[in-house]
């Protein structure tokens, strides 16, 4: 599979003292919700192969989530304008010149042409959000089949330091999300195997030593749907080098116990 890299990070979380802790949950404009860096294109090609070979590990979606993956598909569709994309009709020129036809009968799947955010649809169902939907090309060590329908607490049970605790505080964070409002927070990890699809926990045991030469940090966010409620998870994905890392970017890494 092909290898996706960043040549540099924009987004650090470590370097940032609202998102280096646990949650690490910070507001941003509805304009910074979606990003584009350098490996938009590549990460795109490499979205499209995924969906044509392991479209059951990428893709799943309730019909109860179907109204909001149409609803987050028109979200972003009223945004990328400003971010050099042309709509015409059911044709949206991306910014690297490619034409993508708008499919809304594949809501998710038009949005994995389009944006290298990962889009997770999450629902309240009782007293819990539900993983409803998914277009999750670029997993870190987790498999959508097995998380699919699951509450917030059983997703996040392998996950070291996501305690009982957190995971409330987590639940009653996604349930004060507001429509037009996104929230930010980052995760870095060290990984010996660079590749963005990685839909098993086991299937890099080397970055539990630290030794993995590359950087893999994740920008998500959180924004509400305002007519059908949904939750949207949204993952933008980086994996850079360490060397090609900022100074104190490999500086930050040191002070973090992550080096």
């Amino acid at each position: 599979m092909k290898i996706v890299l960043q040549k540099s990070l924009s987004f650090a979380p470590w370097m940032q003292t609202q998102t280096s802790k646990l949650p690490g949950i910070t507001p941003v404009s509805l304009s910074e919700w979606i990003q584009i860096d350098e490996a938009y294109t590549e990460q795109l090609l490499l979205k499209s192969e995924l969906v044509s070979k392991n479209f059951d590990q990428v893709h799943r979606l309730a019909n109860e989530a179907i109204p909001a993956a149409i609803e987050v598909l028109n979200k972003v569709l009223s945004l990328i304008p400003g971010l050099g994309f042309e709509i015409n009709g059911s044709e949206v020129r991306r910014p690297d010149e490619v034409v993508v036809t708008i499919d809304k009968a594949e809501p998710l799947l038009s949005l994995a042409k389009l944006i290298q955010e990962d889009i997770i649809i999450l629902q309240k169902v009782g007293g819990e959000h539900l993983l409803r939907g998914a277009c999750l090309c670029f997993p870190a060590s987790w498999d959508l089949n097995e998380k699919f329908n699951k509450p917030l607490t059983q997703i996040h049970e392998p996950v070291e330091n996501y305690d009982t605790i957190l995971a409330q505080r987590v639940e009653r964070i996604i349930s004060s999300v507001r429509p037009d409002q996104p929230l930010m927070r980052g995760n870095v990890l060290r990984y010996a195997n660079p590749e963005l699809f990685h839909p098993k926990r086991n299937s890099d045991l080397e970055r539990l030593s630290r030794k993995g030469e590359y950087i893999r940090s994740e920008r998500q966010t959180l924004l509400k749907m305002p007519n059908t409620d949904a939750v949207i998870f949204s993952i933008h994905s980086y994996v850079i080098r360490e060397t090609d890392l900022s100074s104190e970017q490999v500086a930050g890494l040191v002070s973090h116990g992550l080096s």
